[in-house]
């Protein structure tokens, strides 16, 4: 499927999935939002996307929203009655946390590859990646408190999982450019590379080796990892006992310790796509 905002290319078990409006540094307009969607319901689809790399065309990963399209999705100027408005605007909001949310439920992993800016927009979405990668030349701006606005797309519930809680309230109180070295250190980013090409080479070795795992192991920990961010521990060893007690007994595991024993790689078949009651046009 062709998308006006995004490339989507799938090779070798890899789904690269990049940000492509370079002409306006990759800015978020309203069709980017029902992109997102689609593309990642099209991964989720597609059997032989085991993992997923997200980045960015041209110079810059992202801008953040295109501010061009503020006004269609705050709704201003329309002749509605004003707490009908604000209703549609809050479904609106839903409707655009659902495209990024989709990353998070993606059930292969996700990887986002990040140079030069990463701001407002940007970090709802690479906070919702299952990894972060950057080059030295990247930075993350928590950019809607520079504007008036309260981010809402996923920064500021997804955000305090992954980075200390007072560093999340520094940024975002502030706005400020928060470079690669310091997401580094703070555990944004697992690694920081000296340009894109290099970072785009480690991150596709990364994402080959991620790949070659049983996809039924590896679909299994992101759902198990996910679960755990909201669920006591007790909680979450009840489920995945659970799971694996359906799951555990599989061909993969057979192959994974065969080929173990043999010091041969084992190969996996692909995951089923999911079954769907309503069909995209």
């Amino acid at each position: 499927m062709a998308y006006e905002t995004l490339e989507l290319k799938v090779e070798n078990k890899i789904a690269r999935l990049s940000l492509n409006r370079p002409e306006v540094l990759n800015a978020m307009n309203p069709i980017f939002w029902q992109d997102m969607a689609s593309a990642f319901m099209e991964i989720d689809d597609t059997p032989a996307a085991r993992v997923v790399v997200l980045d960015g065309n041209g110079r810059h990963f992202t801008s953040g929203l295109d501010l061009a399209s503020f006004s269609s999705i705050s709704g201003r100027g329309e002749e509605i009655e004003d707490s009908r408005r604000r209703d549609k605007l809050r479904r609106h909001i839903l409707e655009l946390q659902g495209s990024f949310t989709a990353i998070e439920q993606c059930r292969v992993p996700v990887l986002a590859a990040i140079h030069g800016a990463c701001i407002g927009g940007g970090i709802d979405l690479t906070s919702a990646c299952d990894m972060r990668y950057c080059t030295e030349d990247a930075f993350f701006s928590i950019h809607e408190t520079n504007i008036g606005l309260t981010a809402d797309v996923g920064t500021l519930q997804r955000m305090p999982k992954l980075i200390p809680d007072g560093l999340v309230r520094e940024l975002t109180f502030t706005g400020r450019r928060m470079q690669a070295a310091e997401a580094m250190s703070c555990g944004y980013v697992n690694q920081v590379h000296g340009d894109k090409d290099a970072m785009m080479t480690a991150v596709m070795e990364l994402a080959a080796e991620i790949a070659s795992k049983s996809p039924v192991a590896v679909t299994g920990s992101k759902e198990m990892l996910n679960y755990g961010k909201d669920h006591s521990i007790a909680d979450g060893l009840n489920y995945v006992a659970t799971w694996n007690a359906s799951m555990l007994l599989s061909e993969d595991l057979a192959k994974a310790i065969a080929a173990q024993a043999q010091k041969t790689t084992a190969e996996f078949d692909d995951l089923e796509p999911a079954p769907r009651s309503v069909v995209r046009s």
